[in-house]
């Protein structure tokens, strides 16, 4: 029982485990006791715990301990000793005795309870101690409070001592002195305010003053600074009616400004925007001021286009009481008659440069201020005003960019408007250039302006302008078909120096002007910077004004007089060159100069130019270009063409397409007059080439009408799909091209061949001009156009001079000469036969016909060595048939054959200088081919398909009969007709 008792004596006494000082205070609180740091002197209370004393505390101290080991004990304490529930110990432990009690197992049991309670006590022991010299410290401060409180109750008892006696030492007279000075200081501050009210009170009339002198800056600081001495004041019933007038005083400001800012629109005035600009800066509206400025822009550019179109408008109504005022822009625009719609145009053009010249100069300024706002500021230190002035600037520069656009966008439409109120296809060839050449100026203007291309201008006038240009063109196509059909193709006499740039037409490449910029406003001196239409007329002027003079300035002298530039050159034309002087360096570039591909390159010899001198020159010594009325006609519409071109860009391919219609036409007309002949192809030389064929034909599919009809009844839908075509030309009854003495018209198929090749070498000079001008995307079909059509100009010599020369010399009398002659002689013969001798005087009296006709007009070389070659060439082609038709053939009737063919050869190089004789080697191997054996004839034949199958098989009857077997003549006809069956 003892035992068991003290047992329960121990259970009362340990502290649970945790924190330690959590331990000690939840069981010291479950036990009802205080926290040892709040009372350490009531430890008494817990006596009945058992707390050991100083003594114990000093022997737990001094006794030896094991750290770890007495952690270990306090954490061995059972949970529920931690617990803040109050629960009895007593009971708990009683309950936990087992049934049956071991006196040994209690022994041990409460052995354990003791180390825990002398782990815990040791544990509360040491805490104790640590916290000792904090309380002893805390202690002495709470001594010194209290000392300090009774100090401060000693001064408060003194202060409230002294301040009895004060009251009782200061009388009321002091006291009222004191009142009397503070009231004369307040007298005073009221004099000074009742003289700046009557101040503010008489500003009205100086800021009325200002106003009227457009000192807006001026008034605007006034008004403010009487609003801020009024702010001061206000405190009297006085200035609220003054304040309220100063603030409408300033809305007046605000309202005249507006009207200032309104008027820089048509007329910038750099000062008085600067006062503008100035005055809104001091009001703290500059971004305001630019809303404002760009709807001030908006209404200028509407009532500005208003106006012009209205005053003219009135004008030609004369007095007709019609309400225009009242119409819209649109309407009214309807209403300008055509006679004043190019005025009305240029003066609306010229109010519109004014206001986007004044939008301009308003850029001009800001940027100009901006960087003199931006060096000031630099040297400033206000950054919060740097921060604000940035801003507003930043603002303001977005502002004018985006407000180029936008005028620029107006200005368009404004301008689109009145093109779209009247019908341009109304108006003459001359006039519609000129409202070409105003839009065009427009344009560049705007492009200037704000580096945007104008879009809303382009497609309106492009649009009109494709429309028409093409009725013109159709008109014009009519025209030059009915020029075709009425020309007698006689020599159109023009000057040696005779440039197309010398045409009314062409000024405009001469002066190498800008498309849109007039000639007259052209700066007289070229410089490596270009100068925009705004730096040029910054100053003053209008790019719009009209050149009334221009064109009379302008003159043509092109023409010469009986086919001569002057008397002096007329009689020069008739001297002789028979003498032994040099032959003119005139001439012989002439001879030159003109070659071609087709010419025979070599010297020309003193005497050719000598017989030469009256075919060549007899006529014509300055060697003028040979064109006629007709072609000249087709340049000055090219010309024109090139104008619109120019002035216009953006229909630039529409433009040269038509121009290329009318050298296709003119190109199909001189094939068709001259040299269409269905038996050309036939003779297998090749005269038209396949280029030319192909050119030829694309002409006729996309430009000649072959089917027209004298129905009147057709189908609108059959005269839609011929409307882009035209009539395939006929030639003038008048021109005569069958009769021999003419050379079946050679002087007018050189005329018109040659006036060709002439407009050609023009399509050439002008094709870096069109090049220039036409868009990237569209220069393949320009490419294509000078490369498949222009250059096959001159392609048209061979097929048109080849009928003249199939006629000029009788081939069919030589052929029924060499059918008479017997070959098969059994001597070598020393003089030729008599054909040779016909055949050459076929060739004289050519010669003679040739000259009579350079009497008319003069020969180029490139064309008469063009009908040599053809001559010759028949001549020779006519003597290998009428080898061909030898029915027997004996050697010496071959060396015959060859003596016939070197004379002729001998006596036709007297005749002419072409050099070498064109198919000489054709007659000549042919004539060698009598001596080949079996093998080389059969190699022969196969490698010499010029030849036909007539001439083939002739060689081996006639020529190789006689020395061959009938199964080697067989093999070789054979190889004849193997040649011959793809021909077939």
């Amino acid at each position: 029982m003892v035992v068991l008792s003290d047992l329960l004596i121990l259970c009362g006494r340990v502290y649970p485990r945790g924190s330690d000082m959590q331990k000690i205070k939840s069981l010291m609180t479950r036990q009802g006791l205080k926290s040892p740091p709040e009372s350490l002197s009531d430890l008494g209370a817990i006596e009945s715990l058992r707390v050991p004393g100083k003594e114990e505390f000093r022997e737990l101290r001094e006794q030896p301990s094991d750290p770890q080991a007495e952690q270990e004990l306090i954490n061995s304490i059972e949970q529920v000793y931690f617990s803040t529930d109050s629960f009895d110990i007593v009971r708990y432990e009683l309950e936990k005795l087992p049934p049956v009690l071991n006196l040994q197992e209690l022994e041990e049991y409460r052995d354990k309870l003791k180390q825990q309670q002398a782990a815990v006590s040791k544990k509360v022991a040491d805490l104790i101690l640590e916290k000792q010299p904090a309380y002893v410290k805390e202690l002495e401060r709470v001594t010194s409070l209290q000392t300090g409180l009774q100090l401060a109750a000693v001064i408060c008892t003194n202060g409230r001592r002294h301040l009895n006696i004060a009251k009782e030492g200061f009388t009321q007279a002091s006291l009222g002195l004191l009142a009397n000075q503070r009231k004369r200081q307040l007298l005073i501050g009221l004099l000074k305010s009742l003289r700046t009210i009557k101040t503010l009170q008489r500003t009205d009339v100086r800021l009325s003053e200002m106003l009227e002198e457009e000192d807006y800056p001026g008034a605007i600081q006034l008004c403010l600074e009487c609003q801020k001495a009024a702010s001061t004041f206000k405190h009297y019933s006085c200035i609220s009616e003054l304040n309220s007038k100063l603030q409408d005083t300033l809305e007046q400001i605000e309202e005249q400004l507006d009207v200032a800012l309104s008027k820089i629109c048509k007329n910038f005035d750099i000062n008085h925007y600067t006062k503008v600009q100035q005055a809104y800066r001091l009001l703290g509206k500059t971004q305001t001021a630019m809303d404002q400025l760009h709807m001030h822009f908006t209404q200028a550019i509407h009532n500005t286009v208003f106006q012009v179109v209205l005053g003219y408008v009135e004008l030609c109504a004369g007095n007709t009481d019609t309400k225009f005022q009242k119409l819209q822009y649109k309407d009214l625009c309807t209403h300008v008659t055509p006679d004043s719609y190019i005025p009305c145009l240029a003066d609306l053009c010229k109010a519109l440069w004014e206001v986007m010249l004044s939008y301009y100069r308003t850029m001009e300024w800001h940027e100009k201020h901006d960087n003199e706002d931006t060096t000031s500021a630099s040297e400033g230190s206000n950054m919060m005003g740097t921060e604000e002035t940035n801003f507003d600037r930043g603002y303001i520069k977005k502002k004018l960019e985006h407000g180029l656009t936008r005028i620029w966008q107006d200005v368009q439409l404004k301008v689109k408007t009145y093109l779209l109120g009247t019908d341009l296809s109304i108006f003459k060839y001359d006039d519609f250039i000129f409202v070409l050449d105003i839009i065009s100026r427009l344009m560049q203007v705007g492009e200037e302006f704000c580096g945007s291309k104008s879009e809303v201008l382009q497609d309106s006038i492009r649009k009109q302008s494709v429309n028409y240009f093409k009725n013109y063109h159709r008109t014009r196509l009519d025209e030059l078909r009915m020029f075709l059909e009425n020309e007698t193709w006689e020599l159109c006499p023009v000057k040696s120096n005779f440039s197309i740039l010398q045409l009314h037409e062409f000024k405009f490449m001469e002066q190498s002007r800008s498309p849109s910029v007039s000639p007259s406003k052209q700066p007289s001196s070229t410089s490596s910077k270009t100068v925009t239409l705004f730096e040029q007329y910054c100053s003053g002027g209008n790019p719009f004004e009209i050149q009334a003079n221009h064109k009379d300035e302008e003159t043509e002298d092109v023409l010469a007089s009986n086919g001569y530039e002057s008397d002096e050159q007329e009689k020069s034309a008739y001297q002789e060159y028979d003498s032994d002087s040099d032959v003119p360096e005139e001439l012989k570039r002439d001879y030159v100069d003109e070659q071609t591909g087709d010419a025979p390159v070599k010297s020309v010899s003193r005497e050719t130019l000598k017989s030469r001198k009256k075919s060549d020159y007899s006529l014509n010594k300055v060697n003028a270009p040979i064109l006629t009325n007709t072609t000249l006609n087709v340049i000055r519409l090219v010309g024109k063409y090139m104008q619109m071109m120019n002035i216009l860009k953006p229909i630039a391919f529409d433009v040269i397409h038509f121009m290329s219609q009318l050298f296709d036409y003119y190109l199909y007309a001189i094939y068709t007059f001259f040299g269409r002949n269905d038996s050309l192809e036939s003779t297998g030389l090749g005269l038209s080439s396949s280029r030319l064929r192909t050119t030829l034909n694309r002409i006729q599919e996309s430009l000649i009408d072959m089917e027209v009809s004298a129905d009147p009844t057709a189908t609108l839908t059959a005269a839609e799909e011929r409307k882009e075509k035209v009539p395939s030309p006929h030639l003038s009854h008048l021109v005569v091209l069958t009769s021999g003495d003419t050379l079946y018209g050679l002087a007018e198929r050189v005329v018109a061949t040659e006036s060709l090749v002439f407009l050609a070498e023009q399509f050439e000079f002008l094709q870096p001009h069109l090049d220039a001008v036409m868009p990237a995307v569209k220069k393949p079909f320009l490419q294509q156009f000078y490369s498949q059509t222009v250059s096959t100009a001159s392609e048209l010599r061979k097929p048109i001079y080849w009928i003249v020369a199939g006629k000029a010399i009788d081939y069919e009398q030589m052929l029924l000469l060499m059918a008479n002659v017997k070959w098969d002689v059994k001597e070598i013969m020393s003089q030729h036969n008599i054909y040779v001798d016909a055949l050459l005087k076929e060739f004289e009296q050519f010669n003679m016909r040739l000259n009579e006709v350079s009497k008319k007009v003069r020969i180029p070389l490139p064309v008469s060595n063009i009908l040599w070659e053809h001559c010759i060439r028949l001549a020779n082609r006519t003597i290998v048939e009428g080898y061909a038709n030898v029915k027997k053939c004996s050697n010496e009737g071959r060396a015959l054959m060859q003596l016939d063919f070197q004379q002729f050869l001998m006596k036709l190089e007297k005749l002419t200088d072409i050099r070498p004789i064109p198919d000489k080697e054709f007659v000549e191997t042919y004539i060698k081919a009598y001596y080949l054996t079996e093998n080389d004839m059969e190699r022969w034949i196969k490698e010499h398909r010029e030849y036909s199958t007539k001439q083939l098989i002739n060689l081996v009857n006639v020529c190789l009969g006689s020395h061959i077997n009938k199964k080697a003549r067989q093999k070789l006809l054979s190889a004849v007709d193997d040649i011959d069956r793809p021909k077939r």
